[in-house]
Formats: C-alpha cells, structure tokens, sequence
C-alpha cells in the first residue's frame, strides 16, 4: 500500500516592503512520503518569496512534469517555474523552455557543488535564476512546522524574516545566477 501525502495548513501573512506586496493566504500543503519537513518549510518560504494571486503550489516531487510552484497567466501559459533542491539539469533547460522565468532555490549544504557541476550544462538558460538558502535557515524553520500553522513573512530592505507565535528566523540567501533585477 502506497503512503499518501500528508497536509500541512499555513495562514501565511507576507509583508513584503520591497516589492510593495501584502497579502494573507490560506496554504493547503502536501507533504509529500519521501519529503522532509525542512524541504516543506523551503517551499513555503520560495511561495512566500514569489507571492502573487496566480502562484500555485505543483505537484512537484510527485510529478515529473510539474514544478514546486508555478503561476500561470489567465490563459494558462506558464510565467513563472519554481524548483527547490537540485533538479537535473535536463527539467531546468525544459523548464526555461516552458516558461518565461525559471527559479531554483538551492538549501542544501551540497548547493556549491551542484552548482558547480551543473553551471556549464545550463548556460544558455538567459531566464534562469538560482539562490542559495543558508543550510541552516532549513533547520531553523523546522520547528516553525505545525501541522496547522499562522507564519510571518516580513521583507524589507533585503531581509527576509519567518515568524510564528514563539520563533523567528531570518533568511540568509544569496542569488548565484541569473538577473538580480529580475
């Protein structure tokens, strides 16, 4: 028998003074079986990073054909592919393909050296971004993770904090690739 998802509940509220968004959203997010809790929290974050009316979450892990998150226009064309982890660089180049702005966020320790290995393979990808999340900034969102949780996502000036109830920590990132204006 196969295990099934396990759903997460977010009351995200995001003040973003950088790009002037603010905005509450209810989050129904799938756990997948062979996903960690940190990975989860990461795509809560990117969802946070990216906020828009039309993001979505994708099926991801459990679909090779989908991202972590997308938004599609009202036509149904793909503006923005979003990818956690490390993807093969063949769904990064079908991504940009697919897709006017691809973004990868990198959270593992061994980011550097996927980087490292995959940079040449996708160079030709002008749509691309990539960020490294602090690998320490996945450990410290874990214990954010409640099976119903309310987080804070404040961005101003360039830093980035999550809050709940009881915790706060703020996200060190930094873009490796790609516009930073984008």
């Amino acid at each position: 028998m196969a295990l099934k998802s396990t759903i997460y509940k977010a009351s995200l509220q995001i003040a973003n003074m950088d790009s002037h968004y603010y905005a509450d959203h209810l989050l129904s997010v799938a756990c997948h079986p062979s996903e960690t809790l940190q990975r989860m929290m990461i795509r809560i974050l990117v969802f946070a990073l990216n906020a828009h009316e039309f993001l979505e979450f994708g099926k991801g892990i459990s679909d090779a054909d989908e991202p972590d998150l997308w938004q599609k226009d009202l036509t149904g064309v793909i503006e923005q592919w979003i990818e956690v982890g490390q993807p093969d660089e063949r769904r990064i180049l079908k991504a940009c393909g697919k897709s006017s702005h691809v973004q990868v966020y990198l959270y593992a320790s061994t980011g550097p050296i996927w980087w490292k290995q995959t940079q040449s393979k996708i160079s030709r990808a002008s749509n691309l971004q990539v960020f490294q999340i602090d690998p320490d900034v996945a450990k410290a969102l874990e214990p954010l993770c409640q099976r119903s949780m309310q987080l804070q996502v404040t961005i101003q000036d360039g830093e980035i904090w999550v809050r709940d109830a009881t915790n706060s920590v703020q996200v060190a990132m930094e873009q490796i690739c790609g516009d930073p204006n984008r």
